[in-house]
């Protein structure tokens, strides 16, 4: 279990026994790691806003104020994802630290698998910074429909199968699996897709796809480091859900 992993499932493990306590030896056997590990990962969270606090004593140990936390939320994934979108410029902005503290906290409230989608959707999810850009020239998403499609055929594991136009207009249909949903790059966005008329990765602009459906048909499992172009001088940054 990677440390990521570890932070959600700690303040599960807590949420589900508040108001009582669990020692530090008792999470290091839980999770399978030393109580200095388990220590620091406590401070980590209380850093960030969690509300765990210490009982002394023989049966001390660390507990989660429930009066303080959230109950499982109804956010769907692509939801969740969405908020960590709209905050991904935060960073330098005023109340930046505390935009991401606050989701954090939505994500480790939501029920085990959609928080895990959630995570998961996020790594599918890019966007490209330019020198300059400032987030405000944004270009039209497409044909009705087209975005919705997209995202869930990414949430689903789904091929799509694309009406698209080349830059002459001309078009072609095309069975594609998605794999990173790209926005950002002149204000445009992107699916980056292995395409099975071209039998290879291509980059599709949202705005010049006609029509896009869901099949029935599972993408095959591909590395999602294969998807990600080449973009040399820019940024890429995935959509962030846990820092």
């Amino acid at each position: 279990m990677n440390r990521t992993d570890r932070l959600y499932a700690l303040v599960e493990d807590l949420r589900a026994i508040s108001p009582r306590c669990r020692s530090a030896r008792e999470l290091a056997r839980r999770f399978e790691v030393s109580v200095r590990t388990i220590e620091r990962d406590i401070i980590a969270l209380q850093e960030s806003g969690v509300p765990i606090h210490a009982e002394s004593g023989r049966r001390g140990g660390y507990a989660l104020d429930k009066a303080m936390s959230l109950p499982p939320l109804n956010f769907t994934p692509a939801e969740a994802v969405a908020i960590a979108l709209a905050l991904s410029r935060s960073g330098d902005q005023p109340f930046g630290r505390q935009a991401r503290s606050a989701l954090r906290k939505v994500v480790a409230a939501m029920p085990g698998r959609e928080g895990e989608l959630a995570r998961e959707l996020a790594r599918r999810v890019r966007v490209v910074a330019e020198p300059g850009d400032d987030g405000t020239g944004a270009r039209l998403l497409g044909a009705a429909g087209v975005s919705r499609a997209i995202e869930e055929a990414l949430l689903r594991r789904r091929v799509l199968r694309l009406e698209y136009a080349d830059a002459k207009g001309a078009l072609t249909s095309r069975d594609v699996e998605p794999g990173v949903f790209l926005g950002g790059r002149g204000g445009y966005w992107y699916l980056v897709a292995w395409c099975r008329l071209r039998d290879d990765v291509r980059v599709f602009r949202l705005d010049r796809i006609a029509s896009a459906g869901v099949t029935g048909e599972r993408c095959p499992d591909r590395p999602l480091e294969g998807f990600t172009p080449d973009l040399p001088e820019m940024a890429l940054h995935g959509t962030v859900l846990d820092q």
